[in-house]
């Protein structure tokens, strides 16, 4: 089994664009439509618990609003048998260059 490890906000720029990480926004469609991270999915938190059908070669980085779903999503994942990271402060503490905004 793989650790549970924490990331910055500010390291989710590490993650944008990798092929071997999947980077996913956990917060509802509407939070995700006005402003998420550049090639970021949208799984609300209360649709994960039924998907089976994430790439178990891939590291899942997962955001929310505050940090406290990423964390029991993390938990989750890694029992499952994947690698994980959950962002500390969620989306509320990012401030990096890759933010999209559609509003």
């Amino acid at each position: 089994m793989f650790p549970i490890e924490t990331i910055s906000a500010k390291m989710l720029d590490y993650y944008v664009g990798r092929t071997d990480a999947l980077i996913i926004d956990l917060r509802d469609e509407e939070a995700y439509d006005s402003s998420h991270v550049t090639g970021a999915v949208s799984i609300p938190y209360e649709e994960l618990e039924n998907r089976n059908d994430l790439p178990v070669n891939k590291t899942l980085v997962f955001y929310c609003d505050r940090g406290g779903a990423s964390m029991a999503a993390a938990r989750e994942f890694v029992r499952r048998g994947y690698r994980t990271r959950s962002v500390i402060g969620g989306f509320a503490a990012y401030r990096g260059r890759n933010l999209v905004i559609s509003r």
